[in-house]
C-alpha cells in the first residue's frame, strides 16, 4: 500500500518529541525563508511547549548540485 501525504507528515522525523514531556509534537506553521530554508514551528498538544526548527530544502543541497553538474547526455 503506498504512503499518503498524511503518513509522511506523521512520521517521527516530521514530528519531534517534546523536550518537556516527550509527547509527539504537532507542526503548526511553516514559513519559507529567503535562504531556501523553512522555519517550522511545532507545538506540544499536552504541555503547549513550542519549538522552532529550520529545515533546508533538499533540492538546494550541495549533493544535488554536484549530481546535476555531472549529468551529461549519453554518448
Amino acid at each position: 500500500m503506498p504512503l499518503s501525504l498524511t503518513d509522511v507528515l506523521l512520521s517521527p522525523v516530521e514530528r519531534p518529541r517534546c523536550a518537556r514531556c516527550r509527547t509527539a509534537m504537532n507542526l503548526t506553521s511553516i514559513t519559507p525563508r529567503p535562504d531556501h530554508c523553512e522555519k517550522r514551528i511545532f507545538e506540544c498538544p499536552k504541555c503547549r511547549f513550542i519549538e522552532t526548527r529550520l529545515a533546508t530544502d533538499p533540492l538546494q543541497s550541495k549533493e544535488i548540485k554536484r549530481l546535476a553538474h555531472n549529468v551529461r547526455p549519453p554518448a
